[in-house]
């Protein structure tokens, strides 16, 4: 909005930036958080040390972040890591997602002719083009469904468990009797991310997620933003039905629209389920891993029984968010049952032996009404947000009220990549701006004034 010329008030009851999707440092504070007052023990060495996420999420290599990230330029503030590798569970031990055609021919994860027939569904994937149909090869993308594509291709269910889980990173099974056009896309994103450092389609910022919040911060400011952390938001004030600012100790911050999460505005919400994660301090890498110090592990919820998918991110001290020699690892679900910490179980056996666990199970929060008459008519008027930069919402839709020109985030849901998050950010652009959001608008135009040479 700052590079778009509105006038930007970031207001933030926290100390720090990111609101959700911060990095907590240093480790004592961890601890606090989580009410285990005796802190770290001396083995877990110096606590500033540690960065630790409090939600997992790695960036697609190709994805809508990173592509944010390169037109903003606030890849300048930032360095990242790719991940070293995706892994999936199958029968209860874990493989390598294959990464190239080599390593696909030598895995374990299918028989010699089913690799044939997945290597032509590859092609075939890679070959498809919507806008060409001599590329469907009598698929039609709107209405055939992912499931009878891979009937067509003769696929295994151990294959399609993989495909749909590990590849197009679906959660559950619902997309099987859709139309297939997203899935292939999907797939599509995936080896195109792969294809971009070859190891793993992630990466991972140094110092952790909350980087990127105070990354999007910094470029706000250099646009005129306004900062203000540690300022609680006592009401926000509404005539006639339309937001017209918000009050803070006192003082009112008067503005024509207003961006928040869920947590701003509890009555305008609904809970939509819950989601377990489970942060776990190690002293060693996952075994089976090949040692990696980053990875990503997917649990199929067919492998264990469940609705939706159990998730496992590994970082490490060579991502400068842990001390030396030691590995943070993160398992997380939606919740189905009553025992959530039961439901992660498979992915915590394969973390053991466990240092320290911190349990969180936070619920999920969606807006009431869809607000769809809250289009904008002028786009000349000052903007306030009240809610931290990065901490974007997870859902595809986040919507305008009734609550008029009030939009609020959905929380983060259990994917492990962003890409959820930037449909919204760009569904909320257009509630709010009235035209579809443009990453071409979104580059930089006036040199950084901290001085800093060009890059």
């Amino acid at each position: 909005m700052s590079v778009n010329g509105k006038k930007v008030l970031h207001m933030d009851r926290n100390p720090y930036y990111g609101g959700e999707s911060s990095s907590i440092t240093p480790l004592e504070e961890l601890y606090k958080r989580f009410q285990l007052l005796e802190g770290p023990p001396e083995s877990m060495g110096r606590g500033r040390d540690w960065n630790v996420d409090l939600i997992p999420k790695f960036l697609m290599a190709n994805g809508q972040l990173v592509k944010m990230l390169l037109y903003t330029e606030v890849t300048r503030y930032l360095d990242f890591k790719v991940v070293e590798g995706s892994f999936v569970y199958k029968g209860g031990k874990i493989y390598k997602v294959p990464s190239t055609e080599t390593e696909a021919l030598a895995s374990n994860l299918m028989g010699m002719f089913e690799k044939r027939r997945f290597r032509k569904f590859l092609v075939f994937v890679a070959n498809f083009d919507e806008n060409d149909p001599k590329t469907f090869e009598g698929v039609d993308p709107q209405t055939t469904s992912m499931r009878d594509v891979y009937r067509k291709f003769d696929l295994g269910q151990d294959v399609i468990d993989f495909t749909g889980h590990a590849l197009a990173l679906y959660r559950t099974d619902d997309y099987l009797d859709q139309p297939c056009l997203e899935t292939i896309n999907r797939i599509k994103l995936y080896s195109e991310s792969l294809a971009r450092y070859g190891k793993s389609p992630y990466l991972y910022p140094l110092y952790g997620l909350g980087e990127l919040p105070q990354g999007f911060a910094r470029l706000s400011a250099i646009y005129g933003g306004t900062y203000m952390l540690n300022k609680p938001v006592d009401d926000i004030i509404m005539e006639n039905g339309k937001v017209v600012g918000v009050k803070s100790e006192g003082e009112v911050a008067r503005c024509k629209q207003l961006i928040c999460d869920p947590s701003y505005i509890p009555d305008r919400v609904r809970k939509a389920g819950q989601v377990i994660r489970i942060i776990c301090i190690l002293s060693h890498p996952i075994k089976n891993t090949n040692d990696a110090n980053s990875c990503q592990i997917i649990i199929p919820q067919n492998q264990v029984n469940r609705k939706s998918d159990i998730y496992v991110c590994l970082i490490s001290y060579a991502h400068n968010v842990a001390a030396q020699g030691k590995y943070i690892a993160i398992a997380s679900t939606t919740v189905e049952t009553t025992d959530p910490e039961k439901e992660v179980e498979p992915a915590l056996e394969l973390l053991e032996p466990i240092d320290q666990k911190f349990v969180a199970i936070s619920d999920l929060y969606e807006p009431i009404d869809d607000g769809c008459e809250s289009q904008v008519s002028s786009l000349s008027q000052p903007w306030l947000l009240a809610a931290p930069p990065g901490h974007l919402p997870d859902s595809p839709w986040a919507l305008g009220f009734g609550y008029f020109q009030v939009f609020c985030s959905c929380s983060y849901d259990a994917t492990t990549h962003f890409e959820t998050t930037c449909n919204d950010i760009k569904d909320i652009y257009k509630r709010m701006a009235g035209m579809a959001f443009d990453f071409e608008n979104m580059k930089r135009k006036q040199n950084d004034v901290f001085g800093e040479a060009e890059q």
